[in-house]
This record gives structure tokens, C-alpha cells and sequence, in this order.
């Protein structure tokens, strides 16, 4: 191994850059495969598990798009000749769930004892989880982390040609490989990176330290990619980034995420743009001003609060206080008054006191968010919360998470009460899993809405009627205007 983890190869005919190296080893990967598919008689399976955030998810896509090129067949379970976990590790239960996966694929590997089983994201930047792995768990054929995703194909072909566990990890990265396969679980939507890394240290985070500083794609290449994704029949794209509002700071591109959102909405067939996740102490007016003018971007922000103590935000390194992001919470509100927020709410954090948690439940009930993501404060080895002292009881820290849930609950609920009876645009994503004879579908504010429909319906926009609010989803039916207007 090099330094960064790179494969010391001994031909002269593998490419020096990328992508051409890891479209090289994508052939290699694929005659060695082919190769096994016709020893055994059929074609092996491959399955893509993945923990965490939208990024991983789009991770995981690109995972997916290396092996179809390389010639398995997808699966969804462990039942598998190949498997790979791209972990997560912003809470302690994400470890512990690969943990317990990992369990059963041991169990598939003794009864296929020619399986390969790999782990991939943030959880292998850590260096206390990949020191378990290689203890516990010596049954792993390949440990890679956030930084070489793009490798994939090369280190397939290196566990062929090699004995033993391959690591490759890398500490951190400048480097953006473009152009590389991807299988998208959707055909009419899909996530686009704009971004990787995060430079805010928040206290309670591993992100940091597990996907790197900030570095922005050039924005020629995204809006190539979003155009391409149009040719191919998608309707709508979710920008994903650690920050999006940091877009094109690190390198200079003298483009603003406003800036960078006003060329993708000129791309003609793209019908809807979300993004995620903004941070409030970069969010703008521009942003807020573009966001209103648009008929593109949907109505939906995901603006993590936190807390609402600024006396933790302080802890936290957060960089606003509860009055600034009360302010631009009641500005967006103001500026844009059919937009859902969501948010993010710790509860548990260390040195939380009762007033501080009253703070948190002043805000929810001042900002009206129409969704959070609600979490006990989960304590990450190598942050500086970590270390601090005035941990909260655990019994505490339940019963105001309970506190908290219920309000945010019956604020939700009487925002998305504050519908029924409208008609929204949806875009239709699926049949729904408990009643075959309803298609279920998001509207531009992220809300779910099932509506009778059929499968070849899936991927197209409607415009339906909200006939009924059942807290948090709606039962709607397609708006004929005509019809209305002779009952």
C-alpha cells in the first residue's frame, strides 16, 4: 500500500488518471466475474446496504452503478455473492445495527464461503470501528471509507488477486472523480452532490472528521449532470450537501448556492429542485429571494435547529443564537408563507438544563415546523462533547424527548391540517406498500399524499385534491376541474 492507500501495481498499462483508472479496473472486474459466473453455472448477486443520510444514499447509487458495469445482478439481502455496507455513524446505534448485520452475513458466508462482504462511509473513518472490525470481525474481505467511494472496481479486483482483508482508507481528500457509472433507484428523481465535507465543527459532530473539509464541484459539471439526468426522464433533483449554503467557497467559483440555483433552474424539462441541508448561520437573502421567486425550487426548507438555548448553541458551536434563528425562521415564514420547515432538535445535551429545554419547546411552538427529526443526544468518541462534563441522566433525558415529540407532533399536525381542502401539485412515487389500489406521491412541501391511481402513473405530476388530513399524510383524489364545476 502507498501512503493514501493507493495499490502499488506493477503494469504500466493501468491509467494514471481518473476516471480512466477506475473505468480500466471496471473491465478488469467484470472478466473476473464473468469468469465465476460461468464456474457456477449462473449469474452472481450483489447487495448495496445502506445506513444514514441522503448522501449515502447517493453514495450507495453509485456503489450500485459500479457493480452493475461489472456484471452482478442486484439484490436486496445478504442472501448474496457479494455484499457491501456504506455505514453511517452520526449516532452510536447506526455502528451497532452494521454490528448486528454483519452477524448474518457471516452466517450467508459460511454456507457461500466464496462470498465477499465489504464496508464502505463514514463509520470506517473511524479508527476505534475499523480496529474492531479487524478483530472481531476478520470474515470482511474489503474496508473502505468516504474519501475513495470511486474505488470500488480496484479493490474488487485487488481482493481477487490478494489474500486477506483489504483496507484502503484515506484520511482526507481534495480529489472529485466525475463520470463515473451510477444506478439510480428512481427513474423520474435523483440526488446530486454539489458538494463534500463540512468545515463547521459543530461539538457533538463526527461528520468533520468522517467525510473531510469542504470541497464544492465545479458548477459546469453539476449542471451537465442535472441535464443529462433531464434527457433521461428525470423530473426532479435534490442538491445534496453537509451545507449547501457553503456552496462554492471552497475552491473560489465567485457562485453562490443562490447563484448556483438560478442556472440549474434554467435547464428546461426539470420541474422540481430541493436541496439539503442548510445551516442557518449561512442561510441569505439571496437565497430566500430566489427561493421566493421561483416556481422551480419547492416549497420545503430543512433548516436544523438544534436547540433552542443559545446558551448550548454556544456549546454547540453552532454560530447563531435562538433569537437569529427565530428571526430567519418568522422571515422565511413571512417572505415565503406557504413553505414547510423542518428541522433537526437535540434533546440531551450535555449541561442541558429545564430552562434550556423550555427554550428548545419556545421555539417549536413560535416557529410552527411542520415536520422534526427529533434525537437523544448520542456521545460521539472524538468530539469535544464527548469530553464534557454534566452529562444529562438518562431518565431526564426520556422524559423531555417525550415532552418534545408530543409537541412537535401537534404542531405538525395543525399545520398540515391548514391544507385539506387545497390542490397541490404531487409527484406520484409509488404504489402504496398497505392498499394496491393507491398511488402514493409528495408534494412540493415534502408532504405524502395517497390518491387511487394505477402504476403507470408512477413518475408523472398531478394535480390532486386534498380531500382528507390524517396528521401527517393526505388522502387526495385527482382534481378534475370540470367536474367541479358542475357539482
Amino acid at each position: 500500500m502507498g501512503s493514501n492507500g493507493e495499490t502499488q501495481w506493477n503494469t504500466s498499462e493501468i491509467p494514471a488518471e481518473e476516471p480512466d483508472r477506475q473505468l480500466y479496473f471496471v473491465k478488469k472486474a467484470a472478466g473476473i466475474v464473468k469468469r465465476e459466473n460461468d464456474r457456477l453455472g449462473r449469474m452472481q448477486t450483489a447487495a448495496v446496504i445502506t445506513f444514514g443520510c441522503q448522501m449515502n444514499a447517493r453514495d450507495s447509487e453509485k456503489l450500485s452503478g459500479i457493480l452493475r458495469d461489472i456484471g452482478y445482478q442486484p439484490v436486496e439481502s445478504e442472501h448474496a455473492d457479494f455484499v457491501i455496507y456504506n455505514t453511517c455513524t452520526v449516532r452510536d446505534n447506526a455502528n451497532q445495527r452494521l454490528y448486528g448485520r454483519l452477524g448474518v452475513a457471516h452466517a450467508e458466508k459460511k454456507k457461500n464461503p466464496r462470498m465477499k462482504i465489504a464496508l464502505c462511509g463514514c463509520m470506517m473513518q473511524e479508527p476505534s470501528a475499523v480496529e474492531k472490525i479487524k478483530k472481531s470481525y476478520g470474515f470482511v474481505d474489503i474496508i473502505f471509507g468516504t474519501h475513495n467511494i470511486f474505488k470500488l472496481a480496484e479493490l474488487i479486483v485487488n481482493s481477487y488477486e490478494q489474500q486477506g482483508m483489504i483496507i484502503d482508507l484515506w484520511d482526507n481528500t481534495d480529489k472529485i472523480v466525475e463520470n463515473l457509472p451510477v444506478e439510480r433507484k428512481y427513474p423520474f428523481k435523483s440526488g446530486v452532490n454539489i458538494m463534500f465535507g463540512c468545515d463547521n465543527f459543530c461539538s457533538y459532530c463526527i461528520v468533520p472528521y468522517v467525510r473531510g473539509r469542504e470541497r464544492s464541484r465545479r458548477p459546469s459539471d453539476i449542471l451537465l449532470e442535472i441535464e443529462r439526468l433531464v434527457a433521461d426522464g428525470v423530473k426532479e433533483v435534490m442538491l445534496l450537501g453537509q451545507n449547501v449554503n457553503s456552496y462554492g467557497k471552497k475552491p473560489d467559483y465567485g457562485m453562490t448556492f443562490a447563484g448556483l440555483l438560478r442556472e440549474v433552474e434554467k435547464i428546461e424539462g426539470l420541474k422540481r429542485i430541493r436541496f439539503m441541508t442548510s445551516h442557518p448561520k449561512d442561510l441569505s437573502d439571496e437565497l430566500i429571494a430566489v427561493m421566493k421567486q421561483s416556481d422551480k425550487i419547492c416549497r420545503h426548507l430543512h433548516l436544523p435547529l438544534q436547540s433552542g438555548s443559545s446558551r448550548l448553541l454556544k456549546l454547540m458551536n453552532r454560530r447563531y443564537d435562538k433569537e437569529q434563528y427565530l428571526a430567519l425562521a418568522l422571515k422565511l415564514r413571512r417572505e415565503i408563507p406557504d413553505i414547510s420547515i423542518t428541522t433537526d432538535i437535540i434533546v440531551g445535551f450535555p449541561g442541558e438544563t429545564e430552562e434550556d429545554f423550555q427554550d428548545t419547546l419556545d421555539v417549536v411552538r413560535r416557529v410552527q415546523f411542520d415536520n422534526a427529526f427529533t434525537f437523544i443526544y448520542s456521545k460521539r468518541t472524538g468530539t469535544p462533547a464527548a469530553a464534557m462534563e454534566d452529562q444529562v441522566p438518562e431518565d431526564v433525558v426520556h422524559e423531555r424527548f417525550d415532552r418534545l415529540l408530543k409537541l412537535v407532533q401537534d404542531t405538525a399536525r395543525s399545520r398540515a391540517a391548514l391544507m385539506t381542502g387545497t390542490v397541490q401539485e404531487v409527484l406520484a412515487e409509488g404504489m402504496n406498500e398497505q392498499d394496491a389500489s393507491l398511488v402514493t406521491g409528495r408534494m412540493s412541501n415534502n408532504c405524502l399524499v395517497h390518491f387511487p391511481g394505477t402504476p403507470d402513473m408512477i413518475g408523472g405530476l398531478y394535480r390532486i385534491l386534498l380531500s382528507e388530513c390524517r396528521g401527517f399524510y393526505y388522502i387526495g383524489r385527482l382534481y378534475d376541474q370540470e367536474a367541479e364545476k358542475h357539482e
